[in-house]
């Protein structure tokens, strides 16, 4: 299924990163490793001219995309290794004979037995939906219509409000309620508003899926229904706020009363949506990220007729199960959302499908016996003392910035002797007891797992904090920092090479986890989250003075990464990606602060032809390398809050005034850019 978490797409400050290599070597363990990968470097490129390809070049000629993927790279070949890794465990649990009821085994084994039966998935066609198409198919009034989206929403599908609960971004000892907008089936506004050939043709083919999937569903007028949806979704893209305006923190925290959100719904019966989701009675007042989104929403719900609705909310119910129902099912979403939208030509194999669901629906559970097996606790260790290592350095970078006055420097300070981590995997681990698993019950087991995790996220609702808490699970591929509780966060698949190399010299290893470890305490510092305190409260701790100083770093930021063409005509957007900008910009910065305090005033060793800071600027080239598909390129510049990989990779070093002493960079060189024009903030 293709639906993320809410609280995920909130807390989502991570790299925005999938997969990686292991460095192939015949040196023996007495000798000095440098973890660099000279293979893939691309002779006719100078690392004067474009870092990116002259360290990746030789990969990207001669690495097709796979089938089945729609980008592919460093961190897809580290999830591959983990969905191998989980595979392996996964089976093993399910060839266990006797399994005791409730146990782990039983949970794992029978839900990947459910999802591999494929012939009892074919038998079922849309069975399993029927309880809740014939909920939407009752629904008589608006009302009813309303109390529908909640059950929905209960059993795991969207609709055009959204909400979670987190930390209150301005009282973060407390849990809140967010409502945001939602209700799109295509990757953002843009598909329903811009006239280019590329947007007309996804609405088309929009309109072509809508028909065929809801006709393989025996639905009653399911050309009718394709209209509908498409007078809805443009409807509500129209209303919706832009992905650079929702990342605003400021902007997106709005506190009301749940009396006068009601009254901002207008035309929607709240009081019958809080009901069916159980949310009425549980808080006095939400946290509202776009109000006039939710304002027009609301003035326009009570003009669509009933059976319109009908018509939308069976469609997503169908679209959001499709791919645990029958081949013919899986086929017509794969068309449309793998082949149209990201132009990935083949599905992946149904083992993989379901080793991703297990990660979905039971990810702490495999990821305990994940952890046992793929992660050692000297990596735990060592990764710890680069992240003080890392502290420390930005430490000193914030007592050194030349534009920041002392007041603002002793809040900056305060902040980061705040910040607090995680490495590997959580010191207590989710409790699965009240998850029902059935061998038998594909549908149900996510249906299920739907309620059981907002069963979940409701309780927190009056409780205290839960810090122990991890929004990823130990087998993920990425990092994240979390700003209402200033903290930064490693999962234990990431902590491999050519990010993390045990084996390797220090270089490398600053250069790859030195900067993710870097690049996410600086999203504390970032255009947003700079805006949290040490407690992670929305607080202004800066003077008027220092901010704009700030603002204006920031913006000429902006304007050089939007500076940078992705596709014929089509450029980064600066503003939605500044916030990944800058953490890349800090995180490398600091991260080759902290390999040369670590030396001690000594010359970096010679490894290979190359000293230490060569290595380690080498060595964040080599973990962005990625290609990826022209359409799935097309749809990140929309969607992706951070850079195509190209521009992380040579856009960040540019503005470094090391990078150019290290590799002699001089005018006339592609990669520099004139000392006024280089960015500095952390």
């Amino acid at each position: 299924m293709k639906k993320v978490s809410q609280l995920a797409l909130a807390i989502a400050l991570g790299l925005g990163i999938a997969g990686c290599s292991t460095q192939a070597s015949n040196i023996s363990a007495s000798e000095p490793v440098s973890g660099i990968d000279s293979r893939h470097f691309d002779p006719e490129v100078r690392h004067q001219d474009d870092l990116y390809y002259s360290v990746n070049g030789k990969w990207l000629a001669n690495t097709p995309i796979p089938a089945d993927k729609s980008n592919y790279g460093t961190f897809t070949e580290l999830y591959e290794q983990s969905q191998n890794a989980l595979k392996q465990i996964i089976e093993q649990a399910a060839a266990k004979e006797s399994k005791k009821a409730g146990s782990t085994e039983q949970k794992i084994g029978d839900f990947y037995a459910s999802y591999m039966d494929t012939e009892l998935v074919e038998s079922l066609g849309t069975t399993p939906l029927k309880p809740l198409l014939d909920d939407i198919a009752a629904a008589k009034t608006h009302e009813d219509i309303a109390a529908v989206m909640g059950k929905l929403l209960i059993n795991g599908t969207g609709g055009p409000l959204g909400f979670y609960v987190n930390n209150d971004a301005k009282n973060s000892s407390q849990y809140a309620v967010y409502f945001n907008q939602s209700g799109l089936t295509l990757p953002d506004r843009d598909y329903y508003l811009k006239s280019d050939e590329k947007f007309k043709n996804a609405r088309v083919a929009l309109g072509k899926y809508v028909t065929d999937l809801l006709t393989a569903a025996d639905y009653d007028g399911a050309r009718r229904a394709a209209l509908s949806v498409e007078v809805i979704e443009t409807h509500l893209a129209q209303a919706q706020w832009s992905r650079t305006e929702t990342r605003d923190a400021s902007k997106s925290y709005n506190k009301v009363s749940v009396e006068k959100f009601a009254e901002i719904l207008g035309d929607f019966d709240y009081e019958a949506f809080a009901k069916a989701t159980g949310l009425a009675g549980k808080t006095q007042d939400v946290i509202v990220r776009q109000p006039s989104y939710m304002e027009l929403f609301g003035k326009k719900f009570g003009n669509f007729p009933v059976r319109m609705w009908q018509d939308y909310l069976t469609f997503h119910l169908v679209d959001d199960y499709a791919e645990l129902l029958s081949k013919q099912f899986v086929d017509l979403h794969f068309a449309f959302h793998g082949q149209t939208l990201m132009g990935i030509e083949a599905q992946n194999p149904r083992w993989k499908n379901a080793v991703d669901a297990a990660d979905k629906v039971i990810g702490e559970l495999v990821g305990e016996a994940y952890v046992a097996e793929h992660f050692k606790p000297e990596a735990k260790a060592r990764m710890e003392k680069l992240i003080q290592n890392l502290i420390k350095a930005f430490e000193v970078s914030i007592d050194e910035l030349e534009w920041m006055s002392p007041e603002t420097k002793v809040a900056a300070q305060e902040k980061l002797a705040k910040f607090t981590y995680k490495i590997g995997y959580p010191d207590k681990w989710r409790n699965y007891s009240e998850l029902e698993i059935k061998a038998d019950d594909l549908v149900g087991n996510y249906e299920r797992h739907a309620r059981f995790e907002y069963q979940d996220m409701l309780a927190k609702l009056g409780q205290p904090i839960d810090r122990t808490e991890w929004h990823m699970t130990p087998q993920t591929v990425n990092a994240y920092f979390n700003p209402v509780n200033n903290e930064i966060v490693f999962p234990a698949a990431i902590l491999q090479p050519p990010f993390f190399n045990m084996d390797a010299d220090d270089a490398v290893n600053y250069g790859g986890i030195g900067a993710v470890i870097g690049h996410e305490i600086s999203h504390g510092f970032d255009d947003q989250g700079a805006k949290y305190d040490g407690d992670g409260n929305l607080r202004n701790w800066w003077s008027e003075k220092d901010k704009l100083e700030f603002q204006k770093r920031g913006k000429q930021l902006s304007q050089q990464y939007s500076q940078y063409e992705a596709l014929p005509g089509r450029f980064v957007n600066g503003d939605m990606t500044l916030g990944e900008n800058i953490g890349d910009l800090g995180g490398l910065t600091v991260a080759l602060r902290a390999y040369e305090m670590s030396l001690n005033g000594k010359p970096s060793p010679v490894i290979d032809g190359l000293n230490g800071e060569q290595r380690l600027f080498i060595g964040w080239s080599q973990i962005w390398r990625r290609a990826y598909r022209d359409e799935e390129m097309g749809r990140r510049l929309l969607t992706d809050v951070h850079s195509p990989s190209h521009f992380r990779a040579m856009g960040t070093p540019r503005n470094i005034p090391e990078f150019y002493e290290v590799f002699g960079v001089k005018e006339g060189d592609k990669m520099y850019l004139p000392p006024e024009q280089r960015v500095k903030i952390w």
